[in-house]
């Protein structure tokens, strides 16, 4: 497959782009400067801005399925993620790309009570807007037309130090314990782009 990479310079996108080109796909990685990512090798790499429609529809146009692991932290969240999720459904829409699929955030996933994460009692709330910015891009998605979307999230949080096992499994909710490394989450997200499930939002973690 042709997959298209946006945020391939951070964490999740790098390995994202390493799954992809494992399992033998073709890449290209979308990053803010290029010249800054020499060491992303096998891909073709290219300067892109995830709130750019019409540059999304231009350098997306001709692949398969995209991937985001977009986000901007200089950025107010609710204007970022809501900017991206309009910007990739119509973009990739215009470019032909069917195929979505998001890394998400744990916090707004609905936590063992069924409510989201970021509401049940003790959850911390330093950064209840980055969550709320989260919280309103899934929106966009949902009301998107014509775009088949999956939003992928780590159960709880990344395992920042841990190696690839080759193995994760969905959870039945979100959990602040659970934890998936950067490398077994982007298995998920591959799994989702060659075997996709229509419209959802899934947490993952590790398997024990």
């Amino acid at each position: 497959m042709n997959i298209v990479v946006f945020g391939a310079g951070g964490r999740a996108g790098r390995q994202a782009v390493a799954e992809a080109r494992r399992r033998g796909h073709r890449v290209t990685a979308v990053v803010r400067d290029p010249a800054r990512h020499g060491d992303l090798a096998g891909v073709r790499v290219v300067a892109g801005d995830v709130t750019d429609e019409a540059g999304i529809e231009r350098v997306a146009a001709g692949h398969d399925a995209a991937i985001s692991a977009a986000a901007d932290l200089s950025a107010p969240p609710h204007d970022f993620f809501t900017a991206s999720a309009r910007a990739l459904t119509a973009g990739l829409t215009k470019a032909g790309v069917r195929r979505l699929v998001v890394v998400g955030l744990a916090s707004i996933m609905p936590g063992a009570s069924g409510v989201p994460l970021m509401d049940e009692p003790g959850y911390p709330g330093e950064y209840r807007d980055f969550y709320l910015g989260h919280a309103a891009g899934l929106a966009v998605l949902r009301d998107a037309a014509g775009l088949d979307w999956a939003y992928v999230a780590p159960a709880g949080d990344f395992d920042h130090g841990g190696a690839r096992t080759g193995r994760y499994r969905i959870a039945e909710h979100a959990d602040p314990a659970g934890r998936i490394t950067y490398a077994d989450f982007a298995i998920a997200l591959l799994d989702e782009i060659e075997a996709p499930r229509h419209h959802r939002a899934a947490a993952v973690v590790r398997e024990a």
